[in-house]
């Protein structure tokens, strides 16, 4: 009886050793399943924020060529004012 007793205690404690297994499996899959949608998404995140950052760039560029192209048409309008204004000068000599 005694063996008996033994052996069933031996295979209760298997076949929980077993289960206790089966749920650390299973806990583990559902953590690296979470672990890539999360990864999943942060890559998403960066590359959304990469593009917000590259149409700011263009944005930026753009302002930059606008506020060339009127410093560079102020200093032609400057330089013809001179030129008019020393032809003037020029003139009433």
């Amino acid at each position: 009886m005694k063996k008996v007793y033994i052996a069933l205690m031996a295979l209760s404690l298997s076949v929980s050793v077993l289960t206790s297994c089966k749920d650390a499996n299973d806990k583990a899959k559902e953590a690296s399943e979470e672990a890539s949608e999360a990864l999943e998404e942060a890559g998403k995140d960066l590359k959304e924020a990469a593009n917000d950052a590259i149409d700011t760039a263009k944005e930026v560029g753009e302002d930059a060529k606008e506020i060339g192209e009127k410093a560079l048409d102020s200093l032609e309008k400057a330089g013809k004012e001179v030129k008019e204004a020393t032809k003037k000068a020029l003139d009433s000599l």
